[in-house]
């Protein structure tokens, strides 16, 4: 396998109304660097989100009943508890200061919606359609470099008894998200059977070791060496349905 390479993208802090796609491009052009055949660009959805406007002012909100009776449970201001109502699909529960939800799909904290890198007196939503996003971005770079490439717009995710945060994938473009092992041999000759590896959620962790998750305004990484299959559309979808889920379905049994 190749060196992979990781060239943080900083770039100048990004407002509502903003193009992160043209802003990526300018800081790639400036930093001189060669852009080749199946680069990756991990995107933080929180530089996406506020470009497109998803951001909302707290002061505005007035709180339902039960976003004030979850707030009083889990220790929460009751307007930012309102938001996640509004935004997920469903309430699983929580813990102070934290409603775990699920939303496209997905089990996610707070719905996705985030007081980190929002303006004062506000929070940041998840991006409108992060797909179309992340399709957006790639189609933009791919015409300019005259590279095919792929783009992966992230978000760091808890996972269940472990303390802090990894990286997640929630939208790609032009890559296999999952690599399928499921038929290869282990170290003994034996057949896997069931394993499947995240690359594009192993990408967006990598990517994150430069992004952080405070003031680096860091929203982009450009990884290179990756060993991604560039396809224009993937045979493998990165969820899965909740009666495939180990978490879900063992818990739900109890």
């Amino acid at each position: 396998m190749k060196n992979i390479t990781l060239i943080p993208l900083k770039t100048p802090l990004i407002k509502m109304g903003d193009s992160v796609e043209k802003v990526l491009y300018e800081v790639i052009h400036d930093l001189g660097v060669e852009v080749e055949e199946c680069d990756v660009i991990v995107v933080a959805e929180t530089a996406v989100a506020v470009a497109e406007g998803q951001v909302q002012e707290l002061e505005d909100i007035e709180p339902s009943n039960k976003a004030m009776e979850l707030a009083d449970k889990y220790e929460m201001d009751p307007r930012f508890v309102e938001i996640v109502v509004r935004e997920a699909d469903e309430i699983v529960g929580g813990v102070k200061g934290v409603l775990l939800t699920y939303r496209n799909e997905t089990l996610i904290a707070n719905a996705g919606i985030d007081y980190s890198n929002a303006p004062p007196g506000t929070v940041v939503l998840f991006p409108k359609n992060p797909q179309k996003a992340a399709q957006r971005i790639r189609s933009y770079l791919e015409e300019r470099f005259q590279k095919k490439i792929a783009v992966i717009i992230g978000d760091s995710r808890v996972q269940p008894l472990r303390r802090g945060t990894v990286g997640v994938a929630i939208a790609i473009a032009g890559m296999e998200p999952i690599e399928d092992f499921r038929g290869r041999k282990d170290l003994y000759g034996r057949e896997l059977q069931i394993t499947f590896r995240a690359l594009a959620d192993d990408l967006v962790s990598a990517a994150q070791l430069l992004m952080g998750e405070s003031n680096e305004q860091i929203p982009a990484v450009l990884i290179k060496g990756a060993p991604i299959q560039i396809v224009e559309s993937p045979t493998l979808k990165m969820g899965i349905p909740k009666t495939e889920c180990l978490f879900i379905n063992s818990f739900s049994k109890k």
